[in-house]
């Protein structure tokens, strides 16, 4: 591709907690590589994801939702979201459809206000609400912010993302593409596991259990294993072999995630392991443990340990 004629940069997806970030970029890119759940605060850190085509090349930005800070770890996701900002050419700041803007909002226009980048207003879950109701909905928006655009979409089903993405184009730079155009993120496999394992707790446990969760990868090795054929022939089939530790603050939890003669942390090995599947293409054999660390959430050096790190 010649760099004088197409695009590329980076766009940062904000927005508060539960407003379907995740679940856009998915869709964006085309592929499940940020895990996604109905509790908020899923994405702890951020993500970064490519989309590319014949206009050139886009870096998204998956940021954790922006809420007021609890404990430490909190303060790490707000930070991590903060300073995404600043490192994008665009903004995509993804609210859901109401007439109502709240604190957290607020607190969002006021750090927008602060820069002079283009922010596109992407207003999601618009399948959710009547149709007729969301002109006035996105004129409550826009009488707060000047706005570069406003697009209603749905990351659910899908509507309006191609024209949001031409959108995001239309606000980038004409330069070089920064990834090779096969490439769909920069989280290694290794970390994706971690954050599957994390998804399919979060899908099975109940509300306060899984805030107070990190999963750790204490072992993630690759080999093959010879398998016989029915008409007596052999091959070599790829086998991932993972072992992780479910990471908990209270032995009542322990109890919780592993479930009754096991059956919970079974459920969510099992979930897990298909997605890893999907993702490495290899035969997984994942096996869990669980261990109790009290507040963890508030100690920096647990926080590290874990992969929570602002110096990185």
């Amino acid at each position: 591709m010649d760099n004088n004629q197409i695009k590329s940069g980076y766009a940062a997806i904000i927005g508060r907690p539960n407003v379907g970030k995740s679940t856009l970029m998915n869709r964006l890119v085309g592929q499940k590589i940020a895990i996604t759940s109905n509790k908020p605060q899923t994405t702890r850190n951020r993500i970064l994801t490519i989309f590319t085509n014949e206009r050139g090349q886009i870096v998204f930005l998956d940021t954790p939702g922006i809420n007021q800070a609890k404990n430490k770890l909190g303060e790490y996701m707000l930070g991590a979201a903060l300073n995404t900002i600043r490192d994008a050419d665009v903004i995509l700041w993804l609210v859901e459809p109401s007439n109502f803007i709240g604190r957290g909002e607020q607190f969002i226009l006021s750090e927008l206000k602060k820069t002079n980048l283009p922010v596109i207003l992407a207003m999601n879950k618009v399948d959710s609400v009547d149709k007729e109701k969301i002109p006035e909905f996105i004129d409550t928006y826009r009488k707060e912010y000047e706005f570069a655009e406003i697009v209603p979409v749905s990351a659910k089903t899908g509507d309006n993302v191609d024209v949001l993405l031409e959108q995001i184009f239309k606000y980038l730079p004409y330069g070089p593409m920064f990834y090779d155009e096969d490439t769909l993120t920069d989280q290694p496999v290794k970390q994706i596991a971690a954050e599957t394992i994390r998804e399919k707790a979060l899908y099975c446990l109940d509300e306060e259990i899984p805030h107070g969760i990190a999963v750790v990868i204490e072992k993630f090795h690759d080999r093959t294993r010879t398998v016989k054929r029915e008409d007596g022939s052999v091959y070599k089939e790829p086998i991932s072999d993972i072992e992780a530790t479910i990471i908990c603050e209270k032995e009542s939890h322990k109890g919780i995630i592993i479930g009754k003669q096991g059956t919970m942390l079974k459920r969510i090995g099992s979930l897990a392991r298909k997605d890893i599947e999907k993702l490495t293409e290899n035969k997984v054999n994942l096996k869990l443990w669980v261990k109790v660390r009290k507040e963890w959430r508030d100690s920096d050096s647990q926080l590290r340990n874990f992969g929570y790190d602002d110096r990185k």
